[in-house]
């Protein structure tokens, strides 16, 4: 029996908390480079009872994530698209955060685009990171949205001489997401289907905790001291915001970015955490 599909790429606490907030009642299709992370999100789900299947995949590759695409059309139509896959600049090189986080994000949008059921919706997570990098001017801010996906990587901005380290590369990646985002909803409203973008701060995952008691840990605690909120925020936070935008509630909402951070960018720029 055919049903209403939700594809969503990477296997994490973000990803899982949004689909279990939109997903029941759907075929989901969940996308990851590690089979074993999908496989572990798919069984702990089904397990909840959801219906899952689990798909290896390479949101740096088109070809990949063509086959992704074509798996989740085998079950029905597309419904939704959670788009929460990436890298750390904490743990990937300059080239492989570009490959992923930029070009693969820029693909995938593109592609579910084309074949979005009526009235369907998506979001990708972005990063409070993207909201941290200076203006970088109407020219390049249009680069970054209207550039074809191909070519996006031979950008004079992307190219190895200009990016400092890991750090902007990532921040050059989460702005050119939240400016695809812009762009595509324009496509995806040819459709009739929404697409916006989430921007969090630090969330406690699996990953977030490596972090918070690795080498930057004392970087990270001064952030959460120091931002409105005074903590760091969860997985279901993030959800709250991605259940309005992917309901009927935010049927008015599209190409738009939200910041959910605990003030953390407030703060960067206008109050303690300046640099």
């Amino acid at each position: 029996m055919k049903k209403n599909v939700m594809i969503l790429t990477g296997a994490g606490q973000i990803g899982m908390a949004i689909a279990r907030r939109m997903g029941y009642g759907m075929k989901i299709v969940i996308g990851d480079k590690r089979r074993d992370n999908a496989e572990t999100i798919a069984e702990t789900m089904n397990k909840a009872g959801f219906d899952t299947v689990p798909v290896e995949m390479d949101l740096s590759s088109r070809e990949s994530i063509l086959g992704l695409i074509d798996s989740a059309k085998h079950y029905g139509e597309i419904q939704m698209l959670i788009n929460a896959a990436g890298v750390s600049p904490s743990q990937a090189s300059i080239e492989t955060i570009l490959h992923v986080d930029l070009y693969g994000t820029a693909v995938l949008l593109e592609e579910v685009g084309k074949v979005i059921a009526e009235g369907g919706t998506g979001v990708t997570i972005s990063s409070q990171s993207g909201h941290r990098l200076p203006a970088l001017g109407t020219e390049i801010d249009e680069q970054l949205a209207m550039t074809p996906a191909e070519d996006l990587l031979k950008l004079d901005i992307l190219q190895p001489a200009n990016i400092r380290d890991t750090l902007h590369a990532y921040q050059l990646a989460k702005r050119c997401n939240v400016k695809r985002v812009m762009s595509e909803s324009v496509r995806w409203g040819e459709r009739g289907a929404r697409i916006n973008s989430i921007s969090p701060g630090i969330i406690v995952t699996p990953l977030a905790i490596d972090e918070f008691n690795g080498p930057r840990g004392d970087f990270y605690k001064n952030m959460f001291a120091k931002c409105p909120a005074g903590r760091p925020g969860t997985a279901d936070e993030v959800a709250n915001v991605a259940e309005l935008l992917m309901s009927e509630r935010g049927a008015f909402i599209t190409g738009s970015d939200f910041l959910i951070d605990g003030g953390a960018t407030a703060s960067y720029f206008y109050g303690p955490l300046r640099p």
